[in-house]
């Protein structure tokens, strides 16, 4: 595999057993790559197989046949415990639903990968400090999820993602239960991390304006790749630069 690749995804497939001998398959021999520090978009309406592909993707499920290496990892081979810790290491979640510890604190949330990985408190905490400042919550790091809004609470699960320092951001629907302000704020903060960081980020969406803001666009329809295109970001760029 090219040195520049961090996602190689061969020949696909997905299949759902629903008893027996039922087999309903989901997606059917997706290829394609997505190269490191790339912004791509997987759109498709529901049912059309993007959630089943991102949890392929995030090394959340395996595929029933094909071929996946992930930042050179070949995923088939890796055992189970080895997935929980490259998914740890090397991807940064971001989830429509947020995923956050309901008990703790905005800081705590943002260690707790850290802690999984190893890190001394000190260092951890730090790190936790450091990358809510970066999505602008440095003010409500004491603050429990309740007492947050559905923004805060999206940059609170982006500064989690990045605790340690993931090769690749896999952002699913993260905008998809925000206001159109609020999100438009979640999406600049995805723009920084890719434009000032170099961060590969994989976008899954059902909102093809959305995806204009990505690089590329892999459009999904009944478990199929119907289609690759550019994103308007260049255009975004020159926007901003005028």
């Amino acid at each position: 595999m090219a040195e520049n690749i961090m996602l190689d995804l061969r020949n696909i497939h997905k299949s759902f057993f629903i008893g027996t001998p039922n087999e309903f398959e989901v997606l059917h021999g997706l290829n394609f790559t997505v190269n490191k520090g790339e912004f791509v978009s997987i759109v498709g309406q529901s049912g059309s197989g993007k959630s089943t592909l991102m949890n392929i993707i995030g090394a959340l499920d395996r595929p029933t046949a094909g071929e996946y290496s992930l930042d050179g990892i070949d995923i088939e081979k890796a055992k189970d415990h080895e997935l929980s810790a490259l998914r740890n290491k090397k991807i940064g979640f971001v989830f429509q639903t947020y995923n956050l510890i309901a008990r703790t604190s905005a800081l705590k949330n943002v260690e707790l990968p850290m802690m999984y990985a190893g890190m001394g408190r000190a260092e951890r905490t730090e790190r936790a400090k450091m990358l809510l400042e970066q999505v602008e919550m440095t003010d409500r790091m004491m603050h429990k999820p309740d007492e947050l809004s559905g923004g805060q609470k999206q940059r609170v699960a982006i500064a989690r993602a990045m605790a340690n320092d993931p090769a690749i951001i896999l952002a699913d629907e993260p905008t998809g239960a925000l206001d159109s302000a609020t999100g438009r704020l979640i999406m600049d903060i995805f723009h920084r991390l890719h434009e000032e960081q170099g961060k590969t980020i994989v976008l899954i969406t059902h909102s093809p304006e959305l995806s204009q803001e990505t690089q590329r666009i892999i459009t999904l329809k009944d478990g199929n790749i119907i289609g690759e295109s550019t994103g308007n970001w260049n255009g975004l760029k020159e926007k901003e630069g005028a």
